[in-house]
Protein backbone atom coordinates (compact mmCIF):
# COMPACT_ATOMS: atom_id res chain seq x y z
CA UNK A 1 0.00 0.00 0.00
CA UNK A 2 0.63 3.81 -0.62
CA UNK A 3 2.55 4.88 2.68
CA UNK A 4 1.39 7.61 4.92
CA UNK A 5 2.64 11.00 4.10
CA UNK A 6 2.42 9.97 -0.02
CA UNK A 7 0.84 12.49 -2.45
CA UNK A 8 -2.54 10.41 -3.72
CA UNK A 9 -1.93 9.55 -7.27
CA UNK A 10 -4.56 11.54 -9.52
CA UNK A 11 -7.50 9.87 -11.17
CA UNK A 12 -10.40 9.81 -13.65
CA UNK A 13 -13.08 7.30 -13.50
CA UNK A 14 -16.70 6.79 -14.89
CA UNK A 15 -19.03 6.99 -11.73
CA UNK A 16 -22.06 6.70 -14.04
CA UNK A 17 -22.23 5.77 -17.72
CA UNK A 18 -22.03 9.29 -18.48
CA UNK A 19 -19.77 11.04 -16.03
CA UNK A 20 -16.55 10.76 -14.68
CA UNK A 21 -15.32 11.75 -11.34
CA UNK A 22 -11.73 12.49 -10.40
CA UNK A 23 -9.71 12.92 -7.30
CA UNK A 24 -9.17 16.65 -8.00
CA UNK A 25 -13.01 17.34 -8.15
CA UNK A 26 -12.73 16.62 -4.75
CA UNK A 27 -9.77 18.94 -3.61
CA UNK A 28 -10.69 20.67 -0.61
CA UNK A 29 -12.66 17.87 0.85
CA UNK A 30 -11.19 14.50 2.95
CA UNK A 31 -11.33 11.35 0.48
CA UNK A 32 -12.22 7.87 1.91
CA UNK A 33 -11.33 5.76 -1.07
CA UNK A 34 -12.55 2.13 -0.35
CA UNK A 35 -11.31 -0.19 -2.61
CA UNK A 36 -13.34 -3.60 -3.01
CA UNK A 37 -13.63 -7.04 -4.78
CA UNK A 38 -16.53 -6.93 -6.14
CA UNK A 39 -20.23 -5.25 -6.38
CA UNK A 40 -22.45 -8.01 -5.29
CA UNK A 41 -20.65 -10.55 -3.56
CA UNK A 42 -22.18 -10.64 0.87
CA UNK A 43 -18.66 -9.14 2.31
CA UNK A 44 -18.08 -6.17 -0.26
CA UNK A 45 -22.46 -5.07 -0.40
CA UNK A 46 -22.31 -5.34 3.72
CA UNK A 47 -19.02 -2.98 3.62
CA UNK A 48 -20.91 -0.61 1.14
CA UNK A 49 -24.05 -0.61 2.76
CA UNK A 50 -22.44 0.33 6.55
CA UNK A 51 -20.65 3.41 4.62
CA UNK A 52 -23.73 4.59 3.23
CA UNK A 53 -25.08 4.20 6.69
CA UNK A 54 -21.97 5.95 7.84
CA UNK A 55 -22.25 9.37 5.55
CA UNK A 56 -23.99 11.37 8.10
CA UNK A 57 -20.87 10.85 10.35
CA UNK A 58 -18.25 11.26 7.14
CA UNK A 59 -20.03 14.27 5.96
CA UNK A 60 -19.86 16.36 9.50
CA UNK A 61 -15.54 15.31 9.35
CA UNK A 62 -15.71 16.72 5.77
CA UNK A 63 -14.94 13.43 3.58
CA UNK A 64 -16.68 12.05 0.94
CA UNK A 65 -16.29 8.04 0.58
CA UNK A 66 -15.55 6.67 -2.77
CA UNK A 67 -15.83 3.23 -3.86
CA UNK A 68 -13.98 1.72 -5.95
CA UNK A 69 -13.75 -2.21 -7.76
CA UNK A 70 -13.20 -3.50 -10.92
CA UNK A 71 -16.71 -4.01 -12.04
CA UNK A 72 -17.98 -2.06 -15.42
CA UNK A 73 -20.11 1.24 -15.06
CA UNK A 74 -23.26 -1.05 -15.76
CA UNK A 75 -22.58 -3.21 -12.62
CA UNK A 76 -22.09 -0.49 -10.15
CA UNK A 77 -25.28 1.40 -11.61
CA UNK A 78 -27.42 -1.42 -10.74
CA UNK A 79 -25.69 -2.61 -7.45
CA UNK A 80 -25.68 0.83 -6.47
CA UNK A 81 -29.70 1.33 -7.35
CA UNK A 82 -30.09 -1.61 -5.63
CA UNK A 83 -28.61 -1.21 -2.63
CA UNK A 84 -29.93 2.41 -2.53
CA UNK A 85 -25.84 3.89 -2.21
CA UNK A 86 -25.73 7.85 -1.87
CA UNK A 87 -21.98 7.64 -2.98
CA UNK A 88 -20.00 7.34 -5.91
CA UNK A 89 -18.96 3.67 -7.21
CA UNK A 90 -15.97 3.83 -9.73
CA UNK A 91 -15.38 1.32 -12.22
CA UNK A 92 -11.62 0.73 -12.78
CA UNK A 93 -12.62 -1.51 -15.47
CA UNK A 94 -10.43 -0.98 -18.04
CA UNK A 95 -7.62 -0.97 -18.26
CA UNK A 96 -8.53 -3.47 -15.68
CA UNK A 97 -7.34 -2.52 -12.28
CA UNK A 98 -5.24 0.70 -13.20
CA UNK A 99 -6.29 3.18 -10.65
CA UNK A 100 -6.19 -0.14 -7.76
CA UNK A 101 -2.44 -0.30 -9.19
CA UNK A 102 -1.40 3.01 -8.60
CA UNK A 103 -2.42 2.53 -5.24
CA UNK A 104 -0.50 -1.15 -5.05
CA UNK A 105 -4.29 -2.82 -4.08
CA UNK A 106 -4.51 -5.25 -6.94
CA UNK A 107 -4.75 -8.44 -6.89
CA UNK A 108 -3.23 -10.17 -9.90
CA UNK A 109 -3.88 -13.44 -8.83
CA UNK A 110 -7.80 -12.98 -8.52
CA UNK A 111 -8.00 -10.31 -11.20
CA UNK A 112 -9.45 -7.67 -8.78
CA UNK A 113 -8.93 -4.95 -5.76
CA UNK A 114 -8.29 -5.79 -2.76
CA UNK A 115 -10.35 -4.63 0.27
CA UNK A 116 -8.29 -1.36 1.52
CA UNK A 117 -9.09 2.14 2.51
CA UNK A 118 -6.75 5.11 1.83
CA UNK A 119 -7.88 7.94 3.81
CA UNK A 120 -6.83 11.81 2.04
CA UNK A 121 -6.75 15.07 3.35
CA UNK A 122 -7.85 18.19 1.81
CA UNK A 123 -4.45 18.64 0.07
CA UNK A 124 -4.39 15.65 -1.73
CA UNK A 125 -1.69 13.45 0.69
CA UNK A 126 -2.87 10.02 2.23
CA UNK A 127 -3.25 9.97 6.01
CA UNK A 128 -4.11 6.60 6.66
CA UNK A 129 -4.70 3.14 5.20
CA UNK A 130 -5.16 -0.34 5.93
CA UNK A 131 -5.87 -3.64 4.01
CA UNK A 132 -8.40 -5.87 5.38
CA UNK A 133 -7.86 -9.72 5.99
CA UNK A 134 -9.73 -11.10 2.83
CA UNK A 135 -13.60 -11.71 3.51
CA UNK A 136 -13.49 -9.63 6.50
CA UNK A 137 -15.60 -5.81 6.40
CA UNK A 138 -13.18 -3.37 7.91
CA UNK A 139 -15.74 -1.73 9.05
CA UNK A 140 -15.84 2.54 9.65
CA UNK A 141 -13.95 2.64 12.98
CA UNK A 142 -10.55 2.93 11.70
CA UNK A 143 -12.30 5.76 9.04
CA UNK A 144 -13.77 7.68 11.76
CA UNK A 145 -10.90 7.59 13.84
CA UNK A 146 -8.63 8.58 11.27
CA UNK A 147 -10.71 10.98 10.12
CA UNK A 148 -11.08 13.17 14.29
CA UNK A 149 -7.23 12.34 14.65
CA UNK A 150 -7.15 14.65 11.44
CA UNK A 151 -9.05 17.37 13.29
CA UNK A 152 -7.54 16.87 16.41
CA UNK A 153 -4.08 17.61 14.98
CA UNK A 154 -5.92 20.88 12.54
CA UNK A 155 -7.03 22.47 15.75
CA UNK A 156 -3.87 22.59 17.45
Amino acid sequence: MLAIGTTAPSFELHSTPDQKLSLEDLKGKRVILAFYPADWSPVCGDQMALYNESLRFFTKLNAQVIGISVDSKWCHLAFSGDRKLHFPLLADFEPKGEVARLYEVYDDTNGECKRALYVIDEEGIVRWNYLSPKGINPGADGILDALEAMDAVQSK
